[in-house]
């Protein structure tokens, strides 16, 4: 069982899900305990920002504790609330794509300056070849999963970071294990065809 309920019995949350389905706010509480690590993370690695994975999370779980008691047990609980943090994702994902990246140049008093060039740089590690190498790397693959579509991104990082697996995708996504599978191929030759001689 994914999350922090243990080695416990699928019965256990079972109760947990029932009681906070009652209004018992303890139970509840312990269900958020249970999964807030794996809410955040998978949140992080899908929008790439700790301020909306964050409210992606708040959001996420405001969701559950409204619409607990249509919970029916028709999947688990883990399929149900990745399947309410991946579509956030995705709706955040889609809306981001949509607006327009906001301008690096901004207009000061010394005329127009680019704020990338006004960010402190980190102290110098030991090989700072290594460290440019390491830095392009992962610019490049920031920049591949941002040009990855939505769902293909989400696929990507359930997969590869989350270590899910495409069934489980399938179901969290509402589709098939087939369309993950090659939602994730897709996904993986653009990834690769843009790394290019990295790999």
């Amino acid at each position: 069982m994914a999350g922090r309920l243990g080695r416990d019995t699928v019965s256990d949350e079972t109760e947990l899900i029932r009681a906070a389905q009652k209004g018992d706010d303890e139970a509840f509480e312990q269900l958020v305990y249970a999964y807030d690590q794996s809410v955040l993370r998978i949140a992080f690695n899908l929008v790439r920002s700790r301020e909306d994975a964050r409210d992606i999370y708040q959001e996420a779980f405001l969701r559950v504790h409204k619409n607990l008691r249509t919970f029916r047990f028709d999947c688990s609980f883990h399929t149900w609330l990745y399947r309410i943090v991946t579509n956030l994702c995705l709706d955040h994902m889609r809306k981001r794509k949509v607006r327009k990246e906001e301008d690096t140049v901004v207009e000061t008093e010394e005329g127009r300056k680019d704020r990338l060039e006004t960010v402190a740089e980190k102290e110098a590690v030991a090989d700072p070849q290594r460290r440019l190498l390491s830095l392009e790397l992962k610019e490049r693959m920031e920049a591949l999963l941002e040009g990855l579509t939505p769902r293909e991104r989400a696929v990507f990082q359930m997969r590869h970071h989350e270590g899910l697996r495409l069934r489980a995708i399938g179901e969290i996504l509402g589709t098939t294990e087939e369309a993950a599978k090659n939602c994730l191929f897709r996904a993986t030759q653009k990834m690769r065809a843009g790394l290019g001689d990295w790999i």
